[in-house]
């Protein structure tokens, strides 16, 4: 069954429930009422005909019963019947002796004072009455001709009200469903518009603020992460391709000349010692492409532990000097960081290092002096880490472009590399929630700054 038709039934359910009980409440209510003023008149007539009976001498049976007989007042077929304590009866104005009084109801009234009960369609009350020099028992019974009538009519009332309700209930439990799965129809519309084609295409949020938003909100970070997988993955293979092609023709390039003639040995030396750079430059491409692809990816909580800087710092600094020991690299560290807690964040020490290495070897790459030297502060709840070099600089125009893959600056284009690095560098810090920035001056030399959140 449709979400839709079991809103609406649960809908008409729920208020056909609250109407059924709320006109049962009112129906009983009104019953209760129509009983008990019943009973209430029945009492007074009987007390008033027992008072008139007993307490007045003037007044005997027969002229009582002629009374009655002309009182306007008198109740829908009504009985009076009065016995005396010896279960006599002293009057009486049942002359069909339509009424069945047992002798123990009689002694029922004299225990409890008063009686009610019902037979057929009289509604019957026993009363206790003691009079100045006896006491008796009076009965009135009447039929409730005009309650029971307002009763009948408050029963068609309430079941027309009932039917009717519902009806509209059913009517605006319709519209109702379709206004509040129409924003569920406009995203599933537009989520099955989406395809490989437009996958930067997001939901609508609404309001922003309640659970479809929230459920549009859930559907656009999830449209986020495959766009970037995707993305990744695209460029991925197209970067591959681009700098993997490279290597690979020249490569094959040697291989065919010198297979072309027979050579010395010195010559085939020569061919293989080219060959081999370009394998080690071909490795070493693909490892940086690798790195950018997991850079690239999105790492779960779980793939982060507590680590801290400084020690990244001097790890990095060692794999620096591994490749070359020529580069001098200062770490300094500022005097407001007094606390280990100072310098301890969240994060995946593979890629933090790899990520500090990379600027740290670019600032000596590209510094006459082979010097990058490092400051380190602790300031808002972040660790901040300055590179600063005395290299070649980067242009205003390129500083915001540095950070694309495969770009480079066109004063570093006389300089090995591949534009890898710094993009890299760009996306382990957006994984670990930091930025980077950068500050440049052209033959002035460079400072990169990066921000990293720490644990708290």
């Amino acid at each position: 069954m449709e979400i839709r038709k079991k809103l609406l039934y649960q809908f008409i359910g729920i208020v056909a429930m609250i109407l059924f009980l709320s006109s049962l409440s009112v129906y009983i209510s009104f019953s209760g009422g129509r009983k008990e003023e019943f009973y209430d008149r029945l009492g007074s007539k009987a007390k008033m005909v027992a008072q008139m009976l007993i307490d007045i001498d003037e007044i005997d049976a027969g002229l009582l019963r002629r009374i009655e007989k002309n009182n306007p007042v008198s109740l829908p077929n009504e009985k009076i019947i009065i016995y005396d304590y010896q279960d006599k009866i002293v009057y009486s104005t049942d002359d069909d002796q339509l009424l069945v009084i047992p002798p123990e109801l009689v002694n029922e009234v004299r225990l409890k004072e008063e009686v009610r009960s019902k037979q057929n369609s009289y509604e019957i009350l026993g009363q206790f009455y003691a009079g100045k020099y006896d006491r008796y028992v009076v009965f009135a019974a009447a039929t409730d001709i005009y309650g029971l009538g307002k009763l009948k009519r408050l029963r068609v009332i309430l079941l027309i009200v009932f039917i009717i309700s519902l009806f509209i209930v059913f009517i605006s439990g319709k519209i109702f469903v379709s206004r509040a799965l129409t924003p569920i129809s406009k995203i599933m519309s537009q989520v099955g518009a989406i395809s490989v084609s437009n996958l930067d295409a997001r939901i609508s949020e609404g309001n922003g603020r309640d659970e479809l938003a929230q459920l549009a909100q859930t559907f656009n970070k999830m449209l986020e992460r495959i766009e970037t997988a995707f993305r990744t993955q695209k460029n991925f293979i197209a970067n591959a391709s681009h700098e993997l092609r490279t290597p690979l023709t020249v490569i094959t390039g040697h291989l065919d000349v010198i297979l072309m003639n027979a050579r010395t040995n010195d010559e085939y030396r020569k061919t293989i010692i080219s060959v081999l750079g370009n394998i080690k430059n071909l490795n070493h491409i693909s490892n940086r492409l690798l790195q950018l692809a997991q850079a690239s990816s999105e790492f779960s909580e779980v793939d982060f532990t507590l680590i801290r800087i400084d020690e990244i710092l001097w790890q990095a600094r060692k794999d620096v000097h591994k490749v070359n020991d020529t580069y001098r690299i200062t770490i300094n560290f500022s005097e407001s960081i007094d606390d280990e807690f100072k310098l301890k964040v969240k994060g995946n020490e593979q890629l933090l290092r790899t990520a500090i290495s990379n600027i740290i070897d670019n600032g000596c790459k590209y510094s006459d002096n082979h010097t990058s030297e490092i400051s380190v502060n602790n300031e808002n709840n972040n660790v901040i880490m300055n590179f600063s070099d005395k290299g070649i600089g980067i242009s205003e125009e390129e500083q915001q472009m540095i950070f694309q893959p495969f770009y480079r600056a066109k004063n570093a284009i006389g300089t090995k590399g591949h534009g890898i690095g710094l993009s890299l560098v760009e996306k382990i810090i957006s994984l670990h929630k930091g930025t980077i920035t950068v500050k440049s001056e052209i033959m002035k030399g460079s400072t990169f700054t990066i921000y990293l959140p720490l644990n708290k």
